[in-house]
């Protein structure tokens, strides 16, 4: 039981300890060493011993930077003194997957009330989709959207969520082949057959790059009742396709309703494992309870998909660990390779990240954020790593390579099959997403008292009452279930998730 009183030491190898309330200026908080000479906020680090000018600063019993100058016990330890280096790339590939699958609970099966498609997907949503392959065709989808969904008419059908315009800023001037081509085919066909979805329209102007025909091409019409296309040019013009995108939806609408929600087992769902707005207390409380029902959710025969590269960068020597092959292990080690190289060619560090917000929670390096935000992912077999936005098919614990940026992660694990996102969150977020719905978790106790219409679930109650990680992991768990089953989430209340529709855009704009 952890004590919100007393500092707390994560390993007995850690040289740091870390705050659960504020100590003033002159406080001693660990009973011996220096005072402190200001105030320190809550999920800051203690210096245990004195550590000398080069020396390994040690959390969660892995180095998370190393001392730029000397500092004393009892002492601060932040980015004045901490500072990014290298760390551990001598992979051990496998070593712990037998320890990771006997980490695989043995639990009774569970269900939710889903939407079973004719194609045996399942849905935890039902939303009419309209999406455009271009900037160009961005406007009217969003006209079109919003006049269907103010015009009262979605009151007589009960079954269906919305009809939501996914408009992004790309779609020409750009390669038509290549990753950039490749990420934004496969978010927008994604979206279109996702589970979620009942029915979708695509709009294009008809001149751009990403043309409807050739994604067909690539994927296969799928089901044809669930598949629209149209060009503004072809229609003639602005009004006249936001008008023949209004009659396509009310067309649509009574079949997409005739589904209803049925019990289907807990193994059909994939979840998106996601994190924003990061602190010191994320990789203690709502990180690693996240981790427990992501293992349940394994446990139940489902998928959990954790995603973020630069986010693992530091950590995923602990997901190679427990790869599931030499074939898998080397899928995630050329990401990470590939993200070293695409930071260096763009004058950056993967260091870049923490953002001024992880700072001013506590969070000092990437190496430190990374080992909290890989908790995310439990501690079962890594099964699967998949490129952004990838149709992801093998169950169990799978990683896709996306970017650090939420939406854009967010966007590709959507993409990628996810019918619910869970969003762990330190200092705040106001996310929300379409058409996955997002649950929301907050680290501590103020966040959660600070942002009540936001939040879903408290996390805080780890350290300040005592509550297990495996009982928190139940709850969340518990939660999934019933928002797959309908139940809204504080984001969905709030309308959000119009606006986080974003492509991971990669490559020359032309």
């Amino acid at each position: 039981m952890l004590d919100a009183a007393t500092p707390l030491i994560l390993s007995p190898a850690d040289n740091v300890a870390i705050l659960t309330l504020r100590a003033p200026q002159g406080a001693r908080p660990l009973g011996a060493g220096v005072a402190l000479d200001h105030p320190v906020s809550p999920g800051h680090k203690l210096a245990r011993t004195d550590i000398p000018v080069g020396g390994a600063i040690v959390k969660f019993g892995q180095i998370i930077g190393y001392a730029t100058v000397p500092i004393a016990a009892g002492e601060h330890i932040h980015t004045h003194n901490c500072a990014f280096g290298a760390h551990d790339q001598a992979y051990e590939i496998g070593v712990d997957l037998e320890a990771a699958r006997a980490a695989i609970p043995v639990l009774a099966p569970r269900t939710f009330l889903g939407y079973r498609r004719a194609n045996g997907q399942v849905g935890t949503r039902n939303y009419i989709a309209v999406c455009a392959t271009v900037n160009c065709s961005a406007t009217v989808i969003r006209r079109a959207a919003d006049q269907v969904m103010r015009s009262g008419i979605l009151a007589d059908y009960p079954n269906v969520d919305g009809v939501v315009a996914f408009a992004h800023g790309t779609g020409c001037g750009m390669a038509a082949e290549g990753v950039g081509f490749d990420n934004l085919q496969r978010v927008l066909w994604g979206h279109a057959t996702h589970p979620n979805v009942g029915a979708a329209v695509f709009v294009g102007l008809g001149c751009e790059v990403m043309q409807v025909a050739r994604m067909q091409q690539s994927y296969g019409t799928g089901a044809p009742q669930r598949f629209h296309g149209l060009t503004i040019q072809e229609t003639g013009g602005t009004t006249r396709t936001i008008a023949d995108i209004v009659a396509r939806i009310h067309a649509l609408l009574p079949e997409v309703n005739a589904v209803t929600r049925e019990p289907v087992p807990a193994s059909e769902l994939k979840v998106a494992l996601e994190c924003g707005g990061s602190d010191g207390f994320s990789g203690i409380t709502a990180n690693p309870a996240l981790g427990v029902a992501s293992d349940m959710l394994v446990g139940l025969g489902g998928t959990a998909i954790l995603a973020e590269t630069p986010e693992i960068y530091g950590a995923e020597q602990l997901l190679l660990r427990r790869a599931v092959s030499p074939e898998v292990a080397q899928k995630l080690i050329e990401r990470i390779r590939w993200w070293e190289r695409y930071t260096e060619m763009n004058g950056g560090s993967m260091d870049n990240n923490p953002s001024p917000g992880n700072k001013q929670g506590g969070l000092t390096t990437i190496l430190e954020k990374s080992l909290g935000a890989a908790a995310k992912g439990g501690s079962t077999p890594l099964a699967d790593v998949v490129q952004y936005a990838e149709q992801v098919t093998t169950p169990g614990f799978v990683f896709m390579d996306t970017p650090g940026y939420d939406p854009v992660a967010t966007t590709g694990q959507i993409a990628g099959g996810a019918q619910v996102v869970v969003f762990t969150t330190g200092r705040g977020s106001a996310f929300g997403s379409k058409p996955s719905p997002t649950i929301k978790v907050a680290t501590n106790d103020r966040l959660y008292a600070q942002m009540p219409d936001d939040m879903d679930i408290n996390c805080g109650d780890i350290v300040s009452k005592g509550v297990t990680l495996q009982e928190k992991g139940a709850e969340i768990l518990d939660r999934i279930l019933a928002v797959a089953s309908g139940e809204k989430t504080k984001s969905e209340a709030l309308g959000l998730g119009d606006n986080e529709f974003v492509p991971w855009q990669v490559g020359a704009v032309m």
